[in-house]
């Protein structure tokens, strides 16, 4: 089948030249590059000096503030109390000498709306003077409240876009910061957003809020167990964060990079990752130069940053984190996508966070170690040499082992969106099934609690022999680590391994608050019941411990979860396997997570059903932008190539038969009919997504409510999605054929070494 055939309009010869001259320009451009000079030079100035010097934090707040409003600020930092009114004019101007002392022209309310990014509105300090000239000034109330425009933001129907109005809340206990431009410095103050009826409009404000619920309910908890120390328990997270590195020649030369960060084309490469030799290898001088600018940034704005490391996939890299609050822990990473995201630009480079920008290699992830611990920076998790007599550890694990049990579908739900569907269980990420791993030692705990007799033991606590003499002995750990695991602990700390590398950390750690929050009421609920009958708070907390866990069981798993004899085990348990965003994102509406999180005062039934709808309109509008994408792609770019060679083809075999008669040419013409059928097919299926693409949109635009919302995401996920694959498969095997010189797009084998 010939183009004429089809009636389709192509572009011209010149066009295309254009798009292979431009992959070659950006191999070269990538090639030629040389890495950045760091801005900051550690021989001179010690990483102690910049350390949070763009951060408005205790130390600055001690030197500025009064003595009885800094210690009123630290109650409220420490203890949730609230801060009087009366002082915030008095933070106010402390906070805004500081800024202009460093620079700072501008101030903003920096927020977190449910568009997965931050937002920023900047006013200056200027106000005008009576004598007609500019003074600075910046008030409590300027502090306290702002009033950006909410019409554009997304609401989940929880508003009407007309109602405009919106205000954002100064968050006290995440630190304002300086973020540092080319030509100045913005007062960042983080804050909340909410609607004018009140309801939560961000990520922020559920996150806080479940934050007090799972600290109230662990502090009763912990207190009924005889624990009188503690005042105020929080959450800890430590956010490891993986992404992609690349060469931002080859990023502008790539239409699917630029507007929805995965490269929807491109073959396999001859080389992946399965020469294991790019983990933890040796970081390339240009990247160093990279990764230790971002540092110093984020090191400036209090980031604590720790590890960097190559990752599993070529071009992939790993960035951890200490452990720290996890309102705080969220403000950072966020921060931390931003600075990388600018830096990588510094260096002509670009970073990707998509959970998989390149098919055929691993994609990225971003490991939320979550724990618990009081004012004291006492570990709740922290099981000590015995747990099996740390009854307040096992009333804790077994709490949270009755949570992931119990809900393990709304926490599936927690990190559902289009991104992580392409990660979820593809032998590099969890699968989508919800299951606890203990460990050996941990799990000889459990199944003595519950059955009453050890099983197997633990190869933990030995030391390993390297029979080597001069090497010294390693002390050996009570449990390997198992990658596989959606929610591992490790060691003091649970790591929930599924939360994609492009989403705040903020929801999925709402959900798993709210329903620990749940479990350690419930345990303290019947551990106390327990008690007024057996008069002794210990033996009835042992009681409920082992009924508890006896429960919920079924949710412990150590083995290989990539497994098919895994999933078929956990079907048999009654687990749910939600292994896409459309199977997964109702669980968040069911009654019983309503209910949840109604009673904890972290969303109303309209709040949660908000973020519900959010999700599924983000699911349909990000699948839409590939599919018009996939489609537009394939016609202007990658059927011009192929048929440019298809061309080639018909000439050289026309010319070589005139020159030498009427020879055979079968391995020739073979090439060509080959050639000319995947062309044939590509028409075909490009004209079917676009038929599609168009039947969304009529969809999209009838009179639907929500049922009909997820009607529409099924269809984008069962028909969309599939019409779209089938162009990319036909569109790769053009690639291994077509003559690289006419390709258009930057190749994988480039893009992932070239840098």
């Amino acid at each position: 089948m010939t183009v004429k055939d089809k009636g389709h309009n192509m572009p011209t010869r010149g066009t295309h030249a254009t798009h292979a001259q431009a992959r070659s320009q950006a191999m070269r451009t990538a090639s030629a590059r040389e890495g950045v000079t760091a801005s900051v030079d550690y021989t001179k100035t010690p990483v102690s000096e910049i350390f949070g010097q763009n951060v408005f934090n205790r130390n600055v707040m001690r030197a500025l503030l009064p003595k009885n409003v800094y210690k009123a600020l630290v109650r409220c930092l420490d203890h949730g109390e609230p801060l009087e009114p009366s002082m915030a004019d008095i933070v106010a101007n402390a906070m805004k000498d500081w800024a202009i002392s460093r620079g700072a022209t501008h101030f903003t309310h920096w927020f977190q709306p449910m568009t997965g990014f931050t937002a920023e509105k900047h006013d200056s300090f200027i106000s005008s003077g009576d004598d007609g000239g500019a003074i600075l000034e910046f008030s409590g109330k300027l502090l306290i409240q702002g009033e950006p425009d909410a019409s554009s933001f997304p609401s989940g129907g929880i508003r009407s876009t007309f109602e405009a109005r919106g205000y954002t809340g100064w968050d006290p206990t995440s630190p304002a910061f300086l973020m540092e431009s080319v030509n100045g410095k913005t007062l960042c103050i983080p804050t909340v957003f909410c609607s004018y009826s009140g309801h939560a409009l961000d990520k922020k404000t559920p996150l806080l809020r479940s934050v007090e619920a799972v600290g109230k309910q662990a502090l009763k908890l912990v207190r009924l167990l005889g624990n009188k120390e503690s005042k105020r328990i929080h959450c800890t997270v430590g956010a490891e964060q993986e992404y992609f590195l690349i060469d931002e020649a080859f990023y502008l030369a790539r239409p699917d990079l630029i507007n929805c960060g995965r490269a929807l084309f491109g073959a396999k490469p001859p080389k992946g990752q399965e020469m294991e030799d790019h983990y933890w290898g040796s970081i390339k001088e240009r990247v160093l130069a990279f990764m230790m600018d971002a540092e110093a940034e984020l090191y400036k704005l209090g980031v604590p940053v720790k590890t960097r490391h190559n990752e599993v996939a070529p071009a992939q890299f790993e960035v951890a984190p200490i452990f720290e609050s996890s309102n705080v822990a969220c403000d950072h990473n966020m921060l931390l996508m931003e600075v990388f995201r600018k830096t990588a630009q510094k260096h002509g480079l670009r970073c990707l966070f998509h959970e998989k920008p390149f098919s055929g290699v691993n994609g990225s992830g971003k490991h939320n170690n979550w724990s618990m611990a009081d004012e004291h920076g006492n570990n709740l998790l922290d099981p000590g040499v015995t747990p099996e007599q740390n009854m307040q550890f096992l009333v804790v694990l077994t709490a949270i082992i009755r949570a992931i049990h119990k809900y393990g579908a709304a926490l599936r739900a927690s990190i559902a969106f289009a991104g992580n569907d392409h990660r979820l269980g593809a032998n590099e990420a969890p699968p989508a099934i919800m299951s606890i791993y203990l460990g050996d030692k941990l799990t000889e705990v459990v199944h003595t609690l519950v059955h009453g007799k050890k099983e197997g033991g633990s190869a933990g606590g030995k030391k390993l022999q390297l029979g080597v003499s001069h090497l010294p002995e390693l002390p050996r750990d009570e449990s390997d680590r198992n990658r596989t695991s959606p929610f591992a602990f490790t060691g003091n700390k649970f790591e929930f391994r599924a939360v994609g590398s492009s989403q705040s950390i903020a929801w999925p750690n709402t959900v798993l608050n709210t329903i620990v929050a749940d479990s350690l009421e419930y345990l303290h609920n019947e551990i106390e019941k327990e008690t007024q009958e057996l008069k002794d708070v210990t033996k009835a907390a042992d009681k409920v411990v082992r009924r508890v866990l006896a429960e919920h069981e079924a949710i412990l798993f150590n083995g290989d979860n990539y497994s098919k004899e895994w999933h078929a085990e956990a079907a048999r348990r009654g687990l749910p396997n939600l292994a896409t965003t459309v199977e997964a994102l109702p669980e968040l509406v069911t009654d019983q997570v309503q209910e949840l999180f109604v009673k904890y005062k972290v969303l109303q039934n309209d709040e949660l059903t908000s973020r519900y709808t959010v999700q599924l309109e983000n699911y349909c509008k990000t699948v839409n932008i590939e599919s018009l994408l996939t489609a537009n792609i394939a016609k202007v770019m990658i059927l011009p190539a192929a048929m440019e060679y298809q061309l080639k083809l018909a000439q050289t075999i026309t010319t070589t038969k005139q020159a030498l008669g009427q020879v055979m040419m079968t391995e020739q013409e073979s090439l060509l009919r080959q050639v000319s059928q995947k062309i044939g097919d590509l028409y075909n299926a490009v004209d079917k997504l676009e038929a599609l693409i168009k039947e969304g949109h009529q969809e999209e635009h009838g009179d639907h409510g929500a049922g009909d919302l997820l009607d529409r995401a099924r269809f984008y996920e069962q028909q969309i999605i599939t019409a779209m694959t089938t162009v990319r498969t036909l569109a790769d095997e053009l690639e291994t054929v077509v003559d690289d010189a006419l390709w258009p797009l930057p190749k994988f084998r480039e893009m992932l070494y070239i840098y």
